[in-house]
Formats: C-alpha cells, sequence, structure tokens
C-alpha cells in the first residue's frame, strides 16, 4: 500500500491510499489533484471516505462520482452530498482489502467519524480528519469540550506507532502555541526542529504518530502538571486549584483560538 498526501486549497491534505491498481481517497475537498493522481498512477478509484461535512472534506465529491467504481462511506449524522453509505463508531468497512474501524470522535462536528485501520506488514493508519492535528486538534464548532477531549483521548490511546493522517498542514502553528504553553518539554522542542527541516525542504509534517502526540501534543496532555498550570497561568480566575483536564483542555482551546 502507498499512502500520499495529495495538496489542496491552502493547507489541507487529501489523503490517497493505493495497492499500484486501485486508490482509496480520505476527504476529497477539491477533485483535481485525485484526479490527477489517480491518471498520473493509472489507478481506479475505488472509494470515497468522508470524515465530516465540511466542503473542505466534501466538495469534489461530486466531481468524482463518474471516476468512483465503489461506495462513498461518511458519518450517520452529517449533511452530506448523496448518495453516502451512512456509518457510526464501531462500524467496520473493507476497500483494498483493508478493514477500516470506525470511530465515533466528536467534537469539531457534533457526527464528525475517524477511520483505524491496521495494514498487513505496515504501521497501523489512522484518517482522523480535523479532530486531531499534529500538536494540536480541531476548532470547537458544534460540538463540547468534553465531546472533543473524550474523542482526542480515545485516539491517544490507539497504538503508538499508529500514523496519524490529519487533514491540514498546521503543525509549525500549532508548534508554536505548544511551546508558548509547555516551553521546557524536550520532545516538543526536538519535534519543531524536525519540522521545520520538513517544511523547509517543502516536505509535509505528516503523517504524525501517536506516540509522538502524547509526548508533544498539549489537547493530548491536559493531565499534566504543567499543562495545568499553565492553563491557570493563563486563566486564574476561571479555573480551581485542581482543574480537570476537562478544564484544562476548554482553557487551551480557547487560549489557542486568540494565539497569534
Amino acid at each position: 500500500m502507498t499512502l500520499t498526501p495529495l495538496s489542496a486549497f491552502d493547507d489541507n491534505y487529501l489523503w490517497l491510499l493505493d495497492n499500484g491498481h486501485e486508490a482509496l481517497v480520505v476527504d476529497p475537498g477539491d477533485a483535481t489533484p485525485v484526479i490527477a493522481a489517480l491518471d498520473a498512477r493509472g489507478l481506479t478509484l475505488a472509494g470515497i471516505l468522508l470524515t465530516h461535512h465540511h466542503g473542505d472534506h466534501v466538495g469534489g465529491v461530486d466531481a468524482l462520482r463518474s471516476r468512483l467504481q465503489g461506495p462513498i462511506y461518511g458519518p450517520a449524522r452529517e449533511r452530506l452530498p448523496e448518495p453516502v453509505t451512512r456509518l457510526c463508531g464501531g462500524d467496520h468497512v473493507t476497500l483494498l482489502g483493508l478493514r477500516l474501524t470506525v470511530l465515533d470522535v466528536p467534537g469539531h462536528t457534533a457526527g464528525h467519524i475517524a477511520y483505524f485501520a491496521q495494514p498487513a506488514g505496515a504501521d497501523p493508519l489512522l484518517f482522523c480528519g480535523d479532530t486531531l492535528f499534529s500538536a494540536g486538534c480541531g476548532r470547537l464548532f458544534e460540538g463540547t469540550p468534553a465531546q472533543l477531549h473524550a474523542s482526542l483521548q480515545a485516539l491517544a490511546a490507539l497504538p503508538p506507532q499508529t500514523r496519524v493522517c490529519c487533514a491540514h498542514e498546521y503543525t509549525l502553528s500549532n508548534l508554536r502555541f505548544a511551546l508558548e504553553v509547555e516551553p521546557a518539554n524536550p520532545a516538543l522542542a526536538a519535534y519543531a526542529g524536525w519540522c521545520e527541516s520538513q517544511r523547509a525542504a517543502g516536505q509535509p509534517t505528516l503523517p504524525g504518530r501517536i506516540a509522538t502526540e502524547r509526548q508533544i501534543n498539549p489537547f493530548l496532555r491536559c493531565h499534566e502538571p504543567a499543562l495545568q498550570d499553565a492553563a491557570r497561568r493563563h486563566a486564574p480566575l476561571q479555573l480551581p486549584t485542581a482543574p480537570s483536564p476537562v478544564d484544562v483542555f476548554a482553557t487551551l482551546r480557547e487560549w489557542k483560538n486568540g494565539f497569534r
């Protein structure tokens, strides 16, 4: 299996997974790079996976239908370009011989889902849309802090070698915030240096790894004393002496919303 991030818009990645003959694409907000990749490699489009309803994730679906020789899967409770086969957490689908498990990860949107797979002889794959980013997470557009925190904790519990295929190249911006929150984290400083080198060379920082995110992503580390202290310093009147991880998460997310 070959995994390829296809660039779209300013900072989106549409993930293409292929076996040399057939391909699936995740969150095709723009059909143009997908069609170009299919034609360049002589691939048949065997399926489309959608994580949520935002236009930069579904906008290319209709333009791909004439190329599609398989299903379109998407979340059960979101408005999507029909027809779509609807899925909920705990469902399983198979594409390219790969069994994908559906995870409910609400917060960014109310019905957001993710897809987890364990290809034979390769590290696991997570297609998580806009829920988890490298060193960050999605904004709360439709869900609550408690929902998104729980969704992120579920993803953090996946195998550490899992490749995190999120949908935006937000890593450097996220790292600037993470270093503001937790400047004494040596793993964070080392990762930031690597990511800066990648981007300077014109290379993506993704996919990430769950093991790395556990070490450097402030939104996965809300139980850590350093993150609790940072949240209290930022919002001393809003947080109790011993804030819950959800309280810390809500404070960090609001802080990140205004961070420049």
